[in-house]
């Protein structure tokens, strides 16, 4: 069979071609991110079931389920029972689309392999980014499955961390991940001795419920993991009412940790315990300086992006954290202690160091190599 065009020949088509083809596979991974985006969360396969209308369960076919182009052709709108579909799905499309192209024209030039690189982990951040400011979670899918990636891609394409080999690039690689997990985690670990716990305080009479996973208030949903990082870790309150599945109380004390429930000085299993509710006007929680999932999160970044990113994004995303923080207590749109969702700026902090200038990142790695100089027999 003749070869239609030869790998030279491929090379001379115009950039504005490879341009259009970016484009075009960046709105089609940025169709699955949506998927990714309202699932995830909910702990619902990305896979099963097909694209459908969450309202009337219409099964979209695949020629109504083009990045973009449907959502215009059908003017925004379910072609079954015409419910409007949320203006962010195409937007989100659009966006992915917009940096497959920027990574095209940053990167691609330098080295194709590093070009899909970027793509694969702005793509990551995005998720990561629209899930923790909704959620306040970064879902494992994201996080651990980022250092998975992030390892395969030093081993595919080890020019990603300036090798040749693979053997040296996956090192360099693992090295990433693991000082990005150990550097938060130290984080982790600091702000619970220097912070403690925080008093959120609630409408008069406030219901709380205790799911088997869950601490639903009324603002927010908490996963019991973000709040029990130790077995010391307790939740208190004063309850005008709580409510068990079997009994009731009024005007009690109660205290939750991850392996036991006090109520007013009876001792319960929490694992025996499947649903709880509580009315009251405040609660004692533990506090973190950042959750758990920021240390994972930032771990898929080093192994992708290398150990001395890692500082950079911590550092960056420090400040830019502390500065969106003041502007909204100012502002009036958050409290002292209020919690703020980190990986965003996480995640903001990585995009700009993978599109720092060259020379300003060489200084960077020039001031932090001397931390190597202890590892330097094993590193060699």
């Amino acid at each position: 069979m003749t070869q239609l065009m030869s790998l030279d020949e491929w090379r001379e088509l115009p950039v504005h071609f490879w341009s259009v083809c970016w484009f075009i596979l960046g709105s089609m991974v940025g169709s699955f991110l949506n998927v990714c985006v309202h699932r995830m969360p909910l702990g619902v396969s990305v896979v099963t079931p097909p694209s459908h209308c969450p309202r009337c369960q219409y099964r979209i076919p695949w020629y109504l389920n083009l990045p973009i182009l449907s959502w215009i052709w059908l003017r925004g709108r379910c072609r079954q029972c015409q419910e409007p579909i949320a203006f962010r799905y195409v937007a989100l499309e659009a966006l992915t689309g917009s940096m497959f192209v920027a990574c095209w024209w940053i990167v691609g030039a330098q080295s194709t392999p590093l070009a899909i690189a970027y793509a694969t982990i702005l793509s990551a951040l995005l998720v990561a980014t629209l899930i923790d400011f909704e959620h306040f979670i970064i879902p494992d899918e994201v996080t651990l499955g980022g250092i998975v990636a992030g390892l395969t891609y030093a081993v595919i394409f080890p020019e990603i961390h300036g090798s040749q080999g693979r053997l040296e690039a996956l090192k360099w690689s693992f090295m990433g991940a693991t000082v990005g997990w150990l550097l938060v985690y130290a984080i982790v670990r600091l702000g619970k001795v220097m912070f403690g716990k925080m008093e959120v305080h609630l409408t008069e009479e406030s219901r709380l419920i205790f799911t088997e996973t869950s601490l639903v208030l009324p603002q927010e949903t908490i996963p019991y993991e973000e709040i029990f990082y130790r077995k010391s870790d307790h939740i208190d309150l004063e309850a005008s009412r709580l409510e068990l599945v079997d009994r009731c109380y009024a005007g009690v004390h109660f205290k939750l940790s991850p392996t036991r429930l006090e109520i007013d000085g009876e001792r319960f299993n929490p694992e025996e315990i499947d649903h709880m509710e509580a009315w009251c006007s405040s609660i004692t929680l533990p506090r973190e300086a950042m959750g758990f999932g920021d240390v994972k999160f930032m771990s898929a970044i080093g192994a992708f992006l290398g150990w001395q990113s890692t500082f950079f994004s911590l550092m960056v995303s420090s400040m830019i954290g502390a500065v969106v923080g003041i502007l909204l207590i100012c502002i009036g749109k958050r409290e002292w202690s209020s919690r703020l969702p980190f990986g965003p700026y996480i995640a903001l902090a990585a995009v700009l160091w993978m599109f720092l200038p060259e020379p300003f990142k060489d200084q960077w790695k020039e001031q932090l190599n001397v931390l190597l100089l202890p590892f330097e027999n094993w590193l060699s």
